[in-house]
């Protein structure tokens, strides 16, 4: 019973490994259960039993993707910024903090980008890590008006840091070229309370 068990369990791990892969290097909108059951060496049927909808495949690999990527939950932001004093130490720890996030879900982030439209899971769980990106903002924020935070919203967006990695700073550099942008940016604004 028990060698049956971990049998399922490898081939369901063998089945999301695949699936994974194909995602990274097609897109998850374009993958199949054809080219799954291909990549993985099993039958369409042993997908089908282990996953019955293409969604279910797609939350699956879902959920190994934010084990990996450990993106911002909103529960986490209290707890990041305590003891941190001043608007500045929050928003160098909200940007450090952001910048490792990246780093570690950079290439799969904009991949599903490309497909959170055409693909509901995607949209749940980009949905999700905005979530846990604005609630980071809001605490690093605290008392802030809504333009200061939405303007740091603006900053720390996946987008802009990717074009700003072109740059080919270290991270370090990368880190102070932000907080120095989001600074100027809050400071331009006019609220001056950035440090």
């Amino acid at each position: 019973m028990k060698k049956r068990a971990d049998a399922s369990a490898a081939t369901r791990e063998r089945i999301l490994r695949a699936t994974m892969a194909l995602h990274d290097e097609k897109g998850v909108a374009t993958t199949t259960f054809s080219d799954v059951a291909e990549r993985a060496g099993v039958g369409a049927a042993t997908i089908y039993r282990n996953f019955p909808t293409l969604d279910a495949l797609i939350a699956a690999c879902g959920a190994h993707v934010w084990q990996d990527m450990r993106p911002p939950v909103p529960q986490e932001a209290p707890g990041l910024f305590a003891g941190l004093e001043t608007r500045a130490a929050r928003l160098e720890r909200l940007v450090q903090e952001l910048d490792a996030f990246y780093r570690r879900g950079e290439y799969r982030l904009v991949q599903a980008g490309h497909d959170r439209h055409r693909v509901p899971g995607l949209e749940m769980f980009l949905t999700a890590v905005e979530a846990g990106i604005e609630a980071w903002t809001r605490e690093a924020l605290a008392g802030a008006a809504e333009s200061d935070i939405r303007i740091v919203l603006a900053l720390t967006d996946l987008r802009v840091w990717v074009s700003l990695k072109r740059l080919h700073l270290s991270k370090p550099k990368h880190v102070a070229f932000m907080l120095g942008l989001i600074q100027s940016a809050l400071s331009a604004e006019g609220d001056g309370s950035a440090t």
